[in-house]
Parts: C-alpha cells; sequence; structure tokens
C-alpha cells in the first residue's frame, strides 16, 4: 500500500512540473499588414486626348503577388476610351507595391485600383495647336 501511494504521489509530481515551466512564452504573432503602394507612376496620358477633354476613370481588380508586383490585372470598369483603359492597364502592371503580411509571411492579396485621368485646367498652351490642327482636318 505504501508502494502504490508513493507511486501516486510522483504521478502527481511529475504531472505539475509542467506548470511552472522555465520555457520562454511563445512570442505573439505578427500584425496583419494590408498592401501599401510603393512606386505608382501615372499613366502616359496622350496630349491630344487631354487636350479635347478626353478623360475618365479605369478601375482594375489588382491582385498584388509576394513579390508586391502585380500578378493579375483585370479591368472592372472603364473610362469611357479603349485607349485610357489600355495605357492605365500598363502602368499599373508595372507599380510597385509592399506585399501584404499575415503572421509575419508575405501572401497575396487583391485590391480595387482606380485609374483617373484629368483634362487638365487651364488647357497647356500646347492645346491650341493641336485643336487648330483638328480643326484644319489633320
Amino acid at each position: 500500500m505504501n508502494v502504490r501511494l508513493l507511486s501516486l504521489s510522483l504521478l502527481a509530481v511529475t504531472s505539475l512540473a509542467g506548470c511552472g515551466s522555465s520555457e520562454p512564452p511563445t512570442a505573439p504573432a505578427a500584425a496583419p499588414t494590408e498592401v501599401a503602394a510603393v512606386k505608382t507612376p501615372p499613366p502616359q496620358y496622350p496630349l491630344e486626348l487631354a487636350c479635347t477633354g478626353v478623360g475618365g476613370t479605369s478601375t482594375f481588380k489588382v491582385v498584388i503577388g509576394t513579390d508586391g508586383k502585380p500578378s493579375e490585372v483585370t479591368l472592372l470598369t472603364g473610362a469611357g476610351n479603349p485607349q485610357l483603359d489600355d495605357l492605365a492597364k500598363t502602368a499599373v502592371q508595372g507599380w510597385q507595391f509592399k506585399a501584404a503580411t499575415r503572421n509575419g509571411e508575405a501572401v497575396p492579396a487583391t485590391i480595387q485600383v482606380p485609374v483617373s485621368f484629368n483634362p487638365p485646367q487651364p488647357k497647356p498652351d500646347q492645346c491650341f495647336a493641336i485643336e487648330e490642327s483638328l480643326r484644319r482636318g489633320g
């Protein structure tokens, strides 16, 4: 009977030994981060379109890879001019981002990106020459 009591006591002591463990606590998981723009130069805006008041906003669905580069760029809504949509898409494909993270690791993320073309006000001097050329059929 004493052997049995001793065995139960040892079992209880070894079970409780892990409670006051000297192992360091695990570090909390890193907070998630969202995609951040790093380098987003504006697209080329043809002077002829800008001077004639052709503008609008192209909106894209963009998948940002773990390297921060757009891996997919899909037009959601157009600017009303296919040339502007193409120029905007080309620009977005070359943009750089800081990738989103989860638990400290980069992960792909999908964002929506609007790209606006706003005709300049007041018109640059070059516009008057372009308008005159268009009036003359050129």
